[in-house]
C-alpha cells in the first residue's frame, strides 16, 4: 500500500508539473501526448485500492439485508435474468420489463425492487438520488456498485428485442443528437467527431462502438475530485447540467433512452465497472 502511495505521489507531481507547464501557453502535440500518457499511467496506479471497493461491500449487505416496511431482502429482485440472479444483469441492462410495461435501467429497476419488494415509497427513496462530493454514497448508489460489479468482466448486451427496446434506442438516438439550451449544445456537440477536448480533458466518440464500449464499461466509476462514487444516472443529470439544459430527473424516461442508446452502442464491450475517474 505505502509503494502505491508514492508511486501515485510521484505521477500526481509529475502530472502537476506538466499541467502547470500546459497553463503558460499552448503545449506541441508531443507534450500533449506525453501528458496523456502521464494521466492513464496516475489512473492505473489509482486502480489498485479503488474505494468503489468499500461502496461494493456496502451495496452487497443492503441487498442481503431485510429491510423496509416489508423487512425483506433484495435477494428475489429480478434484473432481467430471474429471481435473485445479479450476475451479469448490469450487462443487459436497460432492457424491457413485462411486470411494468417499460423499459428499465438498474438504478431504476433497484428502486422499483425496494419498493415492491421491501415497501419503501418511491418519492421519498428517489429525493435523493445522488449523494454530495465526499459524502457517503446513498443506498441507490451502493447498490448499483454492488450490481455493476457483479457484471465484471460480462459483454454488453444491451436488448433490442421488444418493440419498446426498439423506441427507447431511437428516442436515446435523437436526444443524444438535439441541440437546445443557452448554448446550443447537445451531447453530440462533444462526444460526436475525433480529437475533441475540453482542456486536458479527451472527449470519447460516443457514436462508434470501440469509445463507446470504453465509456460505458467503466460506469458507476469513482470520482477521486469528488471523493465520491457516481452511477450512470448521476453521468447523465450532470451532463444534462453542463449543457444547460433543463435538471433531468432522475429515472426518467429520457435517461433511460440515452443509457439504452450508449448501451446498445457499445455492444461487445466487456464490463469493467466500477472504475476510478480523475
Amino acid at each position: 500500500m505505502k509503494t502505491r502511495t508514492a508511486q501515485a505521489g510521484v505521477a500526481a507531481v509529475a502530472l502537476g508539473a506538466m499541467l502547470g507547464a500546459f497553463a503558460i501557453g499552448a503545449p506541441p502535440a508531443s507534450a500533449q501526448e506525453d501528458t496523456k500518457a502521464e494521466i492513464e499511467r496516475y489512473r492505473e496506479m489509482l486502480q489498485d485500492g479503488n474505494p468503489a471497493e468499500l461502496t461494493v461491500l456496502r451495496g452487497e449487505g443492503l441487498w442481503k439485508e431485510k429491510r423496509g416496511p416489508k423487512n425483506a431482502s433484495l435477494e428475489q429482485c429480478d434484473l432481467g435474468k430471474g429471481p435473485g440472479v445479479v450476475q451479469g444483469a448490469y450487462a443487459e441492462l436497460p432492457r424491457y420489463f413485462a411486470d411494468v410495461d417499460a423499459v428499465m435501467d438498474a438504478e431504476t429497476r433497484i428502486v422499483h425492487c425496494m419498493v415492491e419488494l421491501q415497501g419503501f415509497d418511491r418519492a421519498e427513496i428517489t429525493k435523493r438520488p445522488f449523494s454530495g462530493s465526499g459524502q457517503r454514497a446513498t443506498d441507490i448508489e451502493a447498490l448499483a456498485a454492488f450490481v455493476v460489479e457483479e457484471s465484471r468482466g460480462v459483454p454488453v448486451n444491451v436488448p433490442q428485442q421488444h418493440p419498446k427496446e426498439v423506441a427507447s434506442y431511437q428516442r436515446g438516438e435523437r436526444i443524444f443528437h438535439y441541440r437546445g439550451g443557452p448554448y446550443d449544445f447537445s451531447c453530440a456537440s462533444c462526444h460526436e467527431g475525433e480529437n475533441k477536448r475540453i482542456r486536458l480533458q479527451d472527449l470519447p466518440e460516443l457514436t462508434k462502438q470501440e469509445p463507446a464500449q470504453r465509456a460505458f464499461t467503466t460506469w458507476p466509476a469513482y470520482r477521486v475530485s469528488q471523493g465520491a462514487l457516481r452511477t450512470m444516472q448521476w453521468r447523465m443529470y450532470d451532463c444534462f447540467r453542463q449543457q444547460r439544459f433543463p435538471e433531468m430527473k432522475f429515472g426518467s424516461e429520457a435517461s433511460i433512452d440515452l443509457i439504452t442508446y450508449l448501451g446498445v452502442t457499445a455492444k461487445g464491450g466487456k464490463m469493467d465497472s466500477p472504475s476510478i475517474k480523475r
